[in-house]
């Protein structure tokens, strides 16, 4: 059985970026029903004992969405921060490299995240493939995991994790949410994904999540 992980910091900590209310019903009841539903459906069927990294890469339908849904939360947790820290130079370098300077990522991660129509995410992966950095956007539960990418920082573009602070001025929450990027996680992401490739999302999800 899986269940909701904690917080790695407290709910009134993030000032005027989310409240404590958001954490409340974002945190307490949407991702919280999300560890529920998978719970329900993964008892009694092939996926019963199995890890979260294979119910999102073998399973379909709700199933999928539920477990997709654990995932992104969980990850998008760990990519916010009450105060943001510092990139690792190997992250800035590789920003450098394929977005032309950290601003210009910013500005292209910023307009892909605001035009991402109705609910979904928004990424900067790794493609193991060409090890390029990438900026993509997923709808609904869909996460890049499923595309053999690598994710390494994202933000949650559902309604349910602004509207209570910033009502519907979604780029007023993203800017919020890039001073609070916990640049930290995102650049060990970056090393994990540069040594394990693919392994370091199971990686991620076993260790860091699951405890398994």
């Amino acid at each position: 059985m899986f269940e909701l992980r904690q917080l790695p910091y407290e709910k009134d900590s993030m000032g005027d970026f989310l409240s404590p209310v958001t954490f409340e019903y974002h945190y307490g009841k949407h991702h919280q029903t999300y560890v529920n539903n998978l719970n329900n459906l993964i008892k009694d069927s092939e996926f019963a004992n199995s890890d979260l990294f294979d119910i999102i890469t073998k399973s379909s339908g709700g199933l999928f969405n539920n477990a997709a849904q654990v995932y992104n939360h969980d990850f998008y947790w760990d990519c916010i921060a009450p105060q943001t820290n510092s990139m690792s130079d190997s992250l800035k370098a590789a920003l450098e490299k394929e977005f032309g300077s950290t601003e210009s990522f910013k500005e292209k991660f910023l307009s892909s995240a605001t035009t991402l129509f109705g609910s979904g995410w928004c990424w900067l992966v790794l493609d193991p493939a060409s090890n390029k950095l990438e900026i993509i956007q997923t709808s609904n539960a869909a996460t890049p995991i499923t595309q053999n990418k690598i994710p390494l920082l994202v933000v949650d573009v559902w309604e349910h994790a602004y509207y209570v602070d910033h009502k519907n001025a979604r780029p007023a929450y993203l800017e919020k949410f890039y001073s609070h990027i916990n640049w930290e996680f995102v650049s060990q992401a970056y090393e994990w994904a540069l040594k394990e490739g693919m392994g370091s999302v199971k990686y991620y999800i076993n260790t860091y999540v699951r405890g398994k």
